[in-house]
């Protein structure tokens, strides 16, 4: 039997039995985690209001055996807030939709219960306390999060030199296959001419240029959302489920 305690967001939760729940995080020091929570449906319970999805908590578990990904869920025993992002994000359609495709990544992106993924982990925390402090647009803080979870994860887009033979650019054609701008003679079939606006606009949001982000013209931001869409979409090999809810403006 051993303790291991971790500071982690609260992915989703699952209702199991009559009182408890399973709940999914995405944790600093152990990656992603499930474990039940008893008795956190009952009405007086405080435990189960602090493990709700959006919410920054300090987590103590209880798992049989020296690890804490064993064979059997651990149980979450003890939880302090360290922040309520949800209170920011559920009251607002925009920011809770796109607030939920951000979770919805960080758990495709963290298949491997137990493995650490700090910078995932990082990523999850500062997009979700921008979008609760509503510093930019929801769908520009979502574009953002999702080029950086790409970029972490080994799948960084190029916005600039071309991405098969490296020439320097600009280069006006872009391919989900080819990792992203390309040049023209490395032009593969499904090659797309995006304006350079909304490339400029993606180079921005992943390099954290938010004064060029805000000033983009939202037909620009969305093209720019359907080039990110479709990047991610192809490497996750299946899409989103809570995309098709953002709102795009």
């Amino acid at each position: 039997m051993s303790l291991f305690r971790d500071d982690g967001i609260v992915l989703r939760t699952q209702k199991l039995g009559e009182a408890d729940r399973i709940i999914t995080l995405l944790t600093r020091g152990h990656g992603r985690v499930r474990a039940v929570a008893r008795g956190v449906r009952r009405t007086k319970s405080k435990f189960g209001a602090r493990l709700e999805p959006f919410s920054h908590v300090d987590v103590q578990f209880f798992a049989r055996g020296s690890d804490l990904v064993g064979r059997g869920l651990p149980l979450c025993t003890q939880s302090e807030t360290i922040a309520a992002y949800g209170s920011g994000i559920v009251t607002d359609y925009a920011r809770y939709t796109a607030g939920t495709a951000m979770l919805e990544t960080a758990e495709r992106f963290t298949d491997n219960e137990g493995e650490p993924a700090v910078q995932q982990y990082l990523l999850l925390v500062g997009g979700l306390r921008t979008l609760a402090n509503g510093e930019h647009a929801p769908h520009l803080i979502l574009d953002a999060f999702l080029l950086r979870s790409l970029a972490v994860n080994g799948y960084a887009p190029s916005f600039e030199d071309c991405a098969k033979c490296g020439i320097h650019g600009p280069n006006r054609f872009f391919s989900v296959a080819a990792g992203g701008v390309i040049c023209g003679d490395c032009r593969v079939p499904g090659s797309v001419v995006p304006s350079p606006e909304a490339i400029g606009l993606l180079s921005a949001l992943l390099t954290g240029d938010w004064a060029t982000a805000d000033a983009c013209e939202p037909r620009h931001v969305r093209e720019g959302g359907g080039l990110v869409s479709a990047y991610l979409h192809w490497h996750l090999e299946r899409g989103l489920r809570s995309l098709r809810y953002v709102e795009k403006s």
